[in-house]
C-alpha cells in the first residue's frame, strides 16, 4: 500500500497527529495519576508497535481517557498517585494487560469483537464524540471545569460558566475551528487541521497571548523514553492481575470499534485477532520503555484520518515526529494554544458522528433503533467499556428473539403457475391436500427455536385433517441436538397418527447432525428428499388411494396422471 504519494499524505497527517498528541498526552498522563511525561513516551512507542501489528489503516493507539481513567481506580488502591511506586505498579499492569490481548489474540479469539453490531459502533462513537466535545469546551469558552465530574455535571458547569467565558479564548478556539472548516472546502487535498493550528497560534499571539488568559501547552521534556523493566513479582502480579484484564478487554473493545467505526467510511474489513496482537504487543513492548497501558484513541484516529491518511505509516510517522519535537523543537510547543487544540478537536468530533448511517438505522426498525440510543446515552451516562456491553447484549437479545421465533408457514402448489411452485397460503388463497401439509420451516432448527416450531406442527396436528406433513427445509441452516431430538419425536407422533413426517431440501451440513447421532435412521432415511418434485412422487404413493379417488382438489401432477 506504501508509494510515494501515500507517504507524503501519511507524513502530513503524522505531523498534525504529532502536534494534537502534545497536550493530549499530558493530560492523560495525569488523569492516570502519572507524571505527565509518561504520557508523552506512551504516545511514541504504543502507536509504532500497535500500527506494525494491528489491522487498521488509521486506528492511532496511545494514552486514551478511558484507560487513563481506569489505570488510576487499579493502581491508586496501592500506591500514591504519581510516587515511584505508582509508576512501578502501572508499568506492570500494562504488561499483564499486554499479555492477556496478545494471548486473546494468539488464541484467535478476535470473534468476540463481531458480537459488536454496525449499529452498537455507531451509537458508540456519536456518544464518545459528544463526550470528547464536551471535554474541549472549557478550553474553548477558557471556563474552568472540576475534574472527575459526570457529563451532566460537565454541562451543568459549562452552562453556569457561561458568563465567565474569556472571549479571547473564544476568539481563538472558534477561529481555528472556522479557518479548518474554510481550509477543507477550498481544498481536500489541504492540510486543513495543520493549517488551521498554526493560524489559531499566530491568532492567539497577536490577541495577547496568555496575557488574555490564553493558555499555551507550554515546554515539553527533551527526553526519549527509557527502558525500564516493570517489576514482575508473585505479589504485583497477584494483585493486579483481574485489574489487568478489565484493562486488557476495554482496551480491546476501544480498539476495534474505533477502528470498526472509521473502517465504515474506508471500506476496510478490519481482522479482531491481527487487532489483539497488536495492542497486546503495543503494551507489552511499551510497559519496557516507560509507557503505560493504551489503546485506540477516538480523537487521534479522527484525526488521522481526517488529516489525509492513507496507511499505518501515518501511526508512525506522528510517533517519530513527537520524539523529534522532544530532542529539538520543545520550546515551539510552548506557543500551541489550547483552545486551538480545543477548536480542532470539536471539528473531529463532528465528523466522528456517522449521520448518514444513523438516518438509515431510524429508517431501519425500531429495534435497531432501540439498540442506537441505549449505546449512545450508556456512553454518556455510563462508563466506556459498559456501554458498548449494554448495546452487545441488547442485539443480542433481538437477534435470540429472532432466531427463536423461525417464520413458519403453510404451504400449496400454485395451479397456475406452469411448475406448481410452493406458495405461502396466507398470501394467496389456494387448495391444500387434504392428505398432505406442507410446512416450510425459515430458520435454525436449535434448543431456542424447537418450542416455536413444536408449538405450530402441534395445532396443525389438532386443528387440520392431514396425516401426513412434508417439511420444506431448505431455510434450515443449523440442527442441534433439540432440534434432531424433536424431529425425531415429531416423526413419531405423526406416524401414530398414521401418516409420517418427511423433510426436502435440508442441507447436508444439517443432515450430518442427524446421521451422526442416529437420529436419521430413527426418522427414517427414505423420507429424506432432495427436491420437492422428488418427495411429492414419494409420499403420493403412500397417501390413501379411496381418498384420492374422491379427492377434488387435484392439485398435485400426480393426482391428474391417477385419474387419467
Amino acid at each position: 500500500m506504501v508509494n510515494r504519494q501515500t507517504l507524503k499524505d501519511d507524513l502530513i497527517a503524522g505531523i498534525t497527529g504529532a502536534i494534537v498528541v502534545l497536550p493530549q498526552g499530558v493530560a492523560f498522563a495525569m488523569i492516570a495519576g502519572m507524571p505527565p511525561v509518561y504520557g508523552l513516551y506512551t504516545a511514541i512507542v504504543t502507536p509504532i508497535i500497535a500500527a506494525l501489528f494491528g489491522s487498521s489503516w488509521h486506528l492511532i493507539s496511545g494514552p486514551t481517557t478511558a484507560i487513563s481513567l481506569v489505570v488510576f481506580a487499579a493502581v491508586s488502591s496501592f500506591a500514591e498517585p504519581g510516587s515511584d511506586e505508582f509508576v512501578q505498579l502501572a508499568f506492570v499492569l500494562t504488561f499483564l494487560a499486554g499479555a492477556f490481548q496478545l494471548g486473546l489474540g494468539l488464541a484467535r479469539l478476535g470473534i468476540v469483537t463481531n458480537f459488536v453490531s454496525h449499529t452498537v459502533v455507531i451509537g458508540f462513537t456519536a456518544g464518545a464524540a459528544i463526550l470528547i466535545a464536551t471535554s474541549q469546551l472549557k478550553h474553548v469558552l477558557g471556563i474552568t471545569i472540576p475534574q472527575g465530574e459526570g457529563f451532566l455535571y460537565v454541562w451543568r458547569d459549562i452552562i453556569l460558566g457561561i458568563p465567565d467565558t474569556n472571549l479571547y479564548v473564544l476568539g481563538v478556539g472558534l477561529g481555528t475551528l472556522i479557518i479548518a472548516v474554510l481550509m477543507r472546502r477550498v481544498s481536500k487535498k489541504l492540510p486543513h487541521l495543520l493549517i488551521a493550528m498554526i493560524l489559531g497560534s499566530i491568532l492567539a499571539i497577536l490577541l495577547g497571548g496568555e496575557g488574555r488568559g490564553i493558555r499555551f501547552v507550554g515546554k515539553m521534556p527533551a527526553q526519549l523514553p527509557p527502558f525500564d523493566v516493570p517489576n514482575l513479582s508473585a505479589g504485583n502480579i497477584y494483585k493486579l492481575a483481574m485489574n489487568a484484564f478489565a484493562v486488557a478487554l476495554l482496551g480491546l473493545i476501544e480498539a476495534v470499534a474505533i477502528g470498526r467505526a472509521i473502517a465504515t467510511k474506508t471500506h476496510q474489513r478490519i481482522d479482531g485477532n491481527q487487532e489483539f496482537i497488536g495492542q497486546g504487543l503495543s503494551n507489552l513492548v511499551g510497559s519496557f520503555f516507560s509507557c503505560y497501558a493504551g489503546s485506540g484513541s477516538f480523537t487521534r484516529s479522527g484525526v488521522n484520518h481526517t488529516a489525509g491518511a492513507r496507511t499505518p505509516m501515518s501511526a508512525i510517522f506522528a510517533a517519530l515526529i513527537l520524539a523529534v519535537f522532544l530532542l529539538l523543537v520543545a520550546p515551539l510547543a510552548a506557543y500551541l494554544p489550547m483552545p486551538a487544540m480545543g477548536g480542532v478537536i470539536l471539528l473531529v468530533a463532528y465528523n466522528l458522528i456517522d449521520f448518514h448511517h444513523i438516518r438509515g438505522i431510524v429508517k431501519a426498525s425500531w429495534k435497531e433503533i432501540l439498540v442506537l440510543g441505549v449505546t449512545f446515552f450508556s456512553t454518556l451516562f455510563l462508563e466506556l467499556e459498559f456501554a458498548i456491553y449494554v448495546g452487545v447484549l441488547l442485539s443480542l437479545m433481538f437477534y435470540l428473539q429472532r432466531t427463536s421465533q423461525p417464520h413458519v408457514a403453510i404451504l400449496a402448489p400454485d395451479p397456475k403457475d406452469p411448475n406448481r411452485h410452493f406458495t405461502n397460503i396466507s398470501r394467496k388463497t389456494l387448495t391444500e391436500c387434504p392428505q398432505l401439509k406442507i410446512v416450510r420451516i425459515d430458520g435454525s432448527l436449535y434448543y431456542g427455536a424447537v418450542d416455536h416450531v413444536a408449538n405450530f406442527l402441534q395445532e396443525v396436528s389438532e386443528n387440520h385433517p392431514q396425516r401426513y406433513v412434508l417439511i420444506v427445509a431448505n431455510g434450515v441452516n443449523f440442527i442441534d441436538i433439540t432440534g434432531a431430538e424433536f424431529l425425531v419425536q415429531e416423526a413419531h407422533r405423526w406416524r401414530s397418527r398414521g401418516g409420517g413426517l418427511f423433510i426436502v431440501g435440508l442441507k447436508i451440513v444439517a443432515q450430518d447432525v442427524l446421521a451422526a447421532g442416529s437420529y436419521r435412521d430413527e426418522i427414517g432415511a427414505d423420507h429424506f428428499f432432495v427436491t420437492k418434485r422428488e418427495a411429492i412422487a414419494a409420499i403420493y404413493e403412500r397417501l390413501d388411494a379411496d381418498v384420492c379417488a374422491r379427492c377434488e382438489a387435484r392439485i398435485f401432477k400426480e393426482c391428474e396422471a391417477r385419474q387419467g
